[in-house]
């Protein structure tokens, strides 16, 4: 009998969790093996970093369809369904596309399980439905993002023909080290012989690591800053206006509808990728005008409300909740902005705090759904030695804790000062809060748009 998509779903989610790691490359490859080796029917551009991975790989997609390439584009976490994670041609696999390639992987998993020490995880077979429904639509490239790290991840069972690093700061730091310069040294092993490198500005300590990797495995290397960056940007109605000096040609006149300025050098680093991907001399500037202006990135600066202005933005690590309240500062004018904010148990909850503090007037503290997720109250407990306790509330149900939100930012009161429609709502903190909060808001409309 033919699985459901919940059956299917069921099945993933009870195996390992992304959260349980056993570094090693031995089970996908296994895997892989008895498929045929699907993560080698097409040519990989391959993203590690802290922040802006999916971001960036979205707009590396996005790119290549308007060259009349066909993509494979796997990402992680979903924001809201599971399938978000492999699209092709920029849609998500549809239920029954899922139910698929689970079923053609499936077979091979139980073989796999039987023969390992550990049985395939949740991310393991994820990204082996991934390869294989590439290699089955089939695609021109596959852009993939790696779930954690870079080495050992399962995505690496590929040799990337083009290796994407985004900016490097510390996270999952019980699993890949506590400076950028541990970190950095894993997520290098994305770099491999053969491959060319494209590295956004990164601390020294970090560019050290990559050149000496580059260097090591014989990869072109081109470097933000140096080969590539935004020339000029400026802020525009639904996002933003920018000229880009790439690797191969001067880009001008580009419309981004996001906002930030993140997101600005997630694109210089997304037309670089392309450009050291094709190859070519430089890219009609009309097409690449073309392919930005397609782009979506949910969760990310995502205005999903207005009267009030309601943003999402799954910041999750205090390097993205700073670039997250830079552009902020930049691009709204909230007075007050109330944060409603829900924080995996895992993070740096007191560092995420402190870089919101700034911005945020009155911070109500909440929890998603998930085993993982920091107690509303424990949040409110640290909370209060950064905002004091006169600035904070508890509300542990997410859906209250938006509708108070909401009310508090419709009728701010008199301790503001401020006029009836300026305030605004920041959902922040994790990306499974900011996903249930947009499921919320946004009804049965997914993460893919």
């Amino acid at each position: 009998m033919r699985p459901t998509y919940p059956d299917v779903e069921l099945a993933l989610l009870s195996r390992w969790p992304e959260t349980r790691l056993e570094p090693s490359l031995d089970r996908i490859r296994a895997m892989c093996e008895l498929m045929g080796d699907p993560q080698n029917a097409q040519p990989v551009i391959q993203l590690t970093g802290t922040n802006g991975k999916t971001s960036t790989s979205r707009m590396i997609d996005a790119l290549l369809r308007a060259l009349d390439l066909r993509t494979g584009r796997f990402t992680s976490p979903h924001l809201q369904r599971i399938n978000e994670r492999i699209c092709i041609d920029g849609e998500p696999l549809s239920d029954d596309l899922f139910v698929d390639a689970y079923a053609d992987v499936a077979i091979y998993a139980d073989l796999v399980d039987q023969s390992q020490p550990h049985p395939l995880s949740f991310f393991e077979m994820l990204v082996a439905m991934g390869y294989a429904a590439f290699a089955d639509a089939p695609v021109d490239v596959a852009v993939v993002e790696v779930g954690m790290g870079g080495a050992w991840d399962a995505t690496s069972v590929a040799d990337a023909a083009v290796a994407v690093i985004t900016p490097i700061d510390v996270d999952h730091a019980s699993y890949l080290g506590d400076t950028p310069a541990d970190i950095a040294v894993e997520k290098s092993g994305i770099i491999k012989p053969g491959t060319r490198t494209v590295l956004a500005s990164q601390p020294e300590e970090v560019l050290e690591v990559m050149l000496g990797r580059a260097n090591e495995v014989g990869s072109l290397l081109v470097l933000e800053g140096a080969d590539f960056h935004v020339e000029s940007r400026t802020p525009a109605v639904g996002g933003q206006m920018f000229t880009i000096q790439g690797v191969k040609g001067r880009y001008e006149d580009i419309l981004l509808p996001l906002h930030g300025a993140f997101q600005a050098r997630n694109a210089a680093l997304a037309l670089a990728a392309v450009e050291v991907f094709t190859g070519e001399a430089e890219l009609d500037v009309e097409l690449i005008r073309a392919g930005f202006a397609t782009v979506t990135s949910p969760g990310r600066l995502e205005v999903v409300r207005r009267s009030p202005t309601v943003v999402l933005d799954a910041a999750h690590n205090p390097h993205g909740v700073r670039a997250m309240v830079e552009s902020l500062s930049e691009e709204f004018a909230f007075s007050p902005l109330i944060g409603v904010v829900g924080i995996m148990a895992d993070k740096d909850a007191e560092e995420i705090l402190r870089e919101l503090e700034p911005v945020v007037a009155h911070l109500i503290c909440t929890q998603n759904s998930t085993e993982r997720s920091l107690a509303a109250g424990d949040l409110a407990e640290i909370a209060a030695s950064v905002f004091g306790a006169d600035r904070i509330e508890v509300v542990p149900r997410l859906d209250d804790a938006l509708e108070r939100a909401i009310s508090f930012a419709d009728a701010p009161g008199e301790e503001f000062g401020d006029a009836i429609g300026s305030a605004g709502v920041l959902v922040t903190g994790s990306v499974v809060t900011v996903g249930e909060a947009r499921t919320l808001l946004r009804g049965g409309e997914d993460g893919a748009a």
